[in-house]
C-alpha cells in the first residue's frame, strides 16, 4: 500500500552495487531455465528437500517445533497431524503445494490471500481465512519475560481497505512497469506485514506469498531451495529489516532499503546454493545438454528429436529442444522440415 504508490516508487533510487545485485538476479534468473531443462529429473530431489526445509522452517520462525521424523511423515507420506504444532506445519505442507502445482491460475487477490489462510487453518479448530476483528500490534518478547512493542500494525475497522489499496496498487505498479518485479515483490510483502490482516498466521502468508510472486515472474529457485530456510538461518536480519523499513510507514515516509537489501542478499545466497547443487549433480549424472550436444553433431544422416531421446536416456524433451535451437543458432544444423514429421541435419562444413 504505503510502499507502492507513485510517489514513493518514482522516488526510489538505488546505488551501484543494488543495480548490480538486481543484474546478477536477472542473470541467475536466465541461467535457472537452462538448469531446470538440463537437469529436470535429477532436480527432483533437490524439490522434495526444499518442500520438507520451507515447512519446517517458516514454522521454526513462528515457534512451532515439529521432531525431524514426523515431519517428514507429514510432508513426503501426508500423515495426519497429531498435535498443534503439526496441524500448523501440515497446514503450510498444504498451502505450499497449491502454490507449487497451480501458481500460473493464482493471481494476487484477496481470494488467494483468504485461502491460503484458511489452508494453514485446515487442520486447526479455528476457521481461518477472515480479516483480523481487533487490533494486533507486533510484540517482541525477550528471555527475561518484557515485552516491546515492535510495530503497530493497520487498525482492524481500516484492514478491509488497506487490502483493497494492496492490492490495486501492486496490479496499477505492475502493469505501468513502475519498478521492477524484483522491487515491487518485497514491497507488497512488506506492505502486507505491516498491515498484518490476519488475527494469527501473517508471516507464514506472507512468506507463501512471496514465493507465489516471485514464481509468478519466473524467479523460482524457491522450488529448489528453501527460502524459508534461508530466512530462518539469518532470522536476526530478517526481522530487523523488516522493522527498519516500517518505520514512518502509515506516513509513507519510510525507507524500505533494509528489507529490500535484505530480500535480494536471500534471493542471491539461495541462487548461487542452486547453482553449485546443480554442478555436484551434474557430475554424478553428467551434463545432459553436452550429451545431447555430442550425439546431435555425431550424426551423419537426418535424425528427429526421438532418435535423440533414445541416444541419452533420461534426458527430457525440453532439453533436446534446447540444444537443438542453440545448435541451429550457431549455423551447425538445419530443419528438413516442419511440424512432428520434421527432421534434423547438421550442415555441410563450408
Amino acid at each position: 500500500m504505503h510502499s507502492l504508490t507513485v510517489e514513493h516508487l518514482t522516488q526510489l533510487r538505488f546505488d551501484g552495487l543494488q543495480l548490480s545485485t538486481l543484474r546478477a538476479l536477472g542473470e541467475y534468473r536466465g541461467k535457472q531455465k537452462l538448469f531446470v531443462a538440463q537437469s529436470a529429473e535429477a532436480l527432483a530431489d533437490l524439490k522434495q528437500q526444499a518442500v520438507i526445509e520451507s515447512a519446517e522452517s517458516s514454522s521454526r520462525l513462528e515457534g512451532v517445533i515439529v521432531s525431524p521424523s514426523r515431519l517428514k511423515s507429514l510432508m513426503i507420506k501426508n500423515a495426519q497431524p497429531k498435535s498443534r504444532s503439526e496441524q500448523e506445519v501440515a497446514g503450510y505442507r498444504d498451502a505450499l503445494s497449491l502454490i507449487h502445482e497451480a501458481c500460473d491460475a493464482m493471481p494476487f487477490s484477496e481470494g488467494t490471500v483468504r485461502q491460503l489462510h484458511t489452508i494453514l487453518y485446515r487442520y486447526l479448530p479455528q476457521e481461518g481465512g477472515s480479516w483480523k476483528s481487533t487490533n494486533n500490534d507486533i510484540i517482541e518478547r525477550h528471555p527475561d519475560g518484557s515485552l516491546r512493542v515492535r510495530f503497530t500494525p493497520t487498525p482492524a475497522h481500516l484492514t478491509p481497505m488497506a487490502m483493497s489499496d494492496l492490492l490495486s496498487r501492486y496490479y496499477s505498479a505492475n502493469q505501468q512497469k513502475l519498478a521492477d518485479p524484483l522491487v515491487l515483490v518485497p514491497l507488497c510483502v512488506l506492505d502486507f506485514l505491516c498491515i498484518h490482516p490476519f488475527a494469527d498466521g501473517n508471516g507464514r502468508v506472507a512468506r507463501l506469498l512471496t514465493l507465489l510472486l516471485l514464481y509468478q515472474f519466473d524467479y523460482v529457485v524457491g522450488r529448489f531451495i528453501s527460502l524459508e530456510r534461508i530466512f530462518e538461518d539469518s532470522k536476526e536480519s530478517y526481522y530487523e529489516t523488516l522493522e527498519a523499513s516500517s518505520v514512518n510507514w502509515h506516513s509513507g515516509t519510510h525507507d524500505a532499503g533494509p528489507w529490500l537489501n535484505y530480500f535480494w542478499g536471500a534471493l542471491i545466497k539461495a541462487y548461487k546454493e542452486f547453482e553449485a547443487r546443480v554442478g555436484t549433480i551434474e557430475k554424478k549424472y553428467g551434463n545432459k545438454s553436452s550429451r545431447v550436444r555430442i550425439a546431435v553433431l555425431n550424426r551423419s544422416l537426418p535424425f528427429s528429436i526421438s532418435e535423440i531421446e533414445q541416444a541419452c536416456p533420461g534426458t527430457s524433451r525440453d532439453t533436446v529442444r534446447l540444444v537443438l535451437r542453440a545448435l541451429k543458432s550457431e549455423g551447425l544444423i538445419e530443419s528438413t522440415g516442419k511440424g512432428r514429421s520434421a527432421k534434423w541435419r547438421n550442415r555441410p562444413v563450408p
